[in-house]
């Protein structure tokens, strides 16, 4: 079912098995077999499967990853013309306007995901019909469900500022239409309100990959503190992750992104997809369980042998080369980043390659970190890609702590050097590429640092926002306009929420 707005307002399962012969007016649902909202949340299990409901909206906010490098310095939307995913086109253009589809589902598809979590808030202690459900692990459960919630309001809060705030149950319809907009400051609050009820009570390692754990909260937590410049709640809740000694960089910078890279020892927040869902949908944000937005990355027209790995795709999510002159000689991490397929192409003569040239915006590379891959979706093709996003991994926990440190009330330089360090020596492979900088120098050398390793990754924009640096590297970029994207305009016209300023 397509989301049509914020006023979506949860859950009511209805399930007829048999025709009733009687009038409206004397029907009883329970006559004809129905589950009504009143008959749901009464066990263990209805708890553990509304979890999971949580949980599916990740899988439908993909467009986040290629809108936070499509708007940066870091990629173009590309394609066959300038109409080609216009939504994306219009974000790489800086022409965007509240009447934006990818804004819009982004929008709708994180509120759907916060009102899921409000559903199980409200019905915590009780069940609609006033019982308590009690079972071993519940806080836990708890504990993701506040995780979910917080991700969700941080996709808003980075993309759109000031936003509507929520957090004790479900939206009414009538609720709905009269919203207003909270502070920034009172969302994040939330957020680390949530995140700190989280972290106390989930466990540091899960039976079943993709669920959340205690270090996956502390990692987000790290990270809404630098975006609000906490950077000493930042370096000590980073180095919490850092010092359990869970985690390790992986030798294989590019095995990391393949099926069989995925929730390894560089893993902290993975979104999960599948590619087995029977149920695809080009209507809406809610397209299946599979990755969207892998399709994108993909080179057009693409063929060659069976033994060329390659599937083809859209062409509309490709690396600048601006993004590929970024990289220094022996940086291991170019290569595994932008893909140049005449390159690819002449050094594989055997894979007998032909493809077409997308040529609106063509740069000649592509994003060979999501690239598309034979044998890895099946159904509804582009909408049914297995590839998981990895949100936070442990290189991301290393640089933001090194950029904490490095700001921190005390700077501590020298801690900050040996984490990012860690980095560049796996990205080169030698001690001979270390950073001994310090002070402003320092910084600026993390924050080149973390384009380079989490370029493709979703990151670029809004690193370049909360660094105050996004109007001297962003081509069409107005500052006191551009650091947040228009609120929708359907959002405007339903419940009046007052607008982003230039919009």
């Amino acid at each position: 079912m397509k989301i049509n707005s914020i006023k979506i307002v949860g859950l009511v399962l209805v399930i007829t098995m048999l025709a009733s012969c009687q009038k409206w007016v004397d029907y009883n649902p329970h006559e004809d077999f129905v589950i009504t909202e009143q008959d749901y949340l009464k066990s263990e299990s209805d708890y553990r499967n509304m979890l999971v409901s949580v949980y599916t909206p990740l899988q439908w906010i993909n467009q986040v990853v290629p809108v936070g490098d499509i708007a940066s310095d870091n990629a173009v939307s590309g394609g066959e013309n300038a109409s080609d995913v216009l939504s994306l086109q219009q974000i790489d253009d800086y022409t965007h306007t509240p009447v934006n589809s990818t804004l819009s589902e982004i929008w709708l598809t994180a509120y759907e995901g916060v009102n899921r979590a409000n559903y199980m808030t409200q019905y915590k202690a009780a069940n609609l019909a006033g019982e308590k459900v009690d079972f071993a692990g519940k806080e836990a459960l708890y504990g993701e469900v506040n995780f979910l919630r917080a991700y969700y309001y941080f996709t808003l809060v980075r993309m759109f500022g000031d936003v509507p705030l929520f957090a004790d149950k479900r939206l009414s319809l009538a609720e709905s239409k009269s919203l207003k907009r909270s502070p920034k400051a009172d969302v994040y609050k939330q957020i680390e309100t949530d995140l700190l009820a989280a972290i106390t009570v989930l466990p540091a390692v899960q039976t079943q990959k993709g669920r959340i754990t205690k270090y996956a909260a502390q990692a987000l937590l790290g990270k809404v503190y630098l975006y609000q410049n906490k950077f000493d709640a930042a370096a000590a809740m980073l180095d919490n992750v850092i010092n359990s000694n869970a985690f390790t960089l992986v030798s294989d910078f590019g095995g990391m992104f393949l099926a069989s890279g995925e929730n390894g020892p560089e893993s902290i927040f993975e979104i999960q997809y599948s590619n087995v869902s029977p149920y695809y949908n080009w209507g809406g944000a809610t397209r299946g369980q599979g990755n969207y937005a892998i399709q994108q990355c993909g080179i057009r027209g693409l063929n060659g042998s069976a033994q060329m790995p390659y599937a083809a795709g859209w062409s509309t999510n490709l690396p600048s080369q601006n993004l590929a002159a970024a990289y220094t000689a022996g940086d291991k991490r170019k290569a595994v980043t932008v893909l140049d397929i005449e390159a690819y192409k002449t050094a594989n003569p055997s894979f007998n390659i032909t493809y077409q040239v997308a040529p609106y915006k063509n740069t000649g590379l592509y994003n060979q970190k999501y690239l598309p891959r034979k044998g890895e979706t099946s159904g509804q093709v582009e909408l049914n890609y297995l590839n998981n996003f990895r949100i936070i991994r442990y290189a991301d926990v290393l640089l933001m702590a090194a950029e904490a440190y490095n700001r921190a009330t005390t700077p501590n330089d020298a801690k900050a050097q040996g984490y990012l360090n860690q980095v560049r020596q796996r990205a080169f492979g030698n001690t001979s590429n270390n950073i001994t900088a310090t002070g402003a120098t320092l910084k600026q050398a993390i924050w080149d640092e973390r384009r380079l390793e989490l370029a493709m990754e979703g990151d670029r924009f809004f690193d370049l926002v909360r660094t105050g640096l996004a109007a001297t590297k962003i081509t069409g970029f107005k500052a006191g306009k551009h650091e947040v994207f228009p609120i929708p305009q359907q959002e405007v016209d339903i419940s009046g929420l007052t607008q982003n300023a230039g919009y």
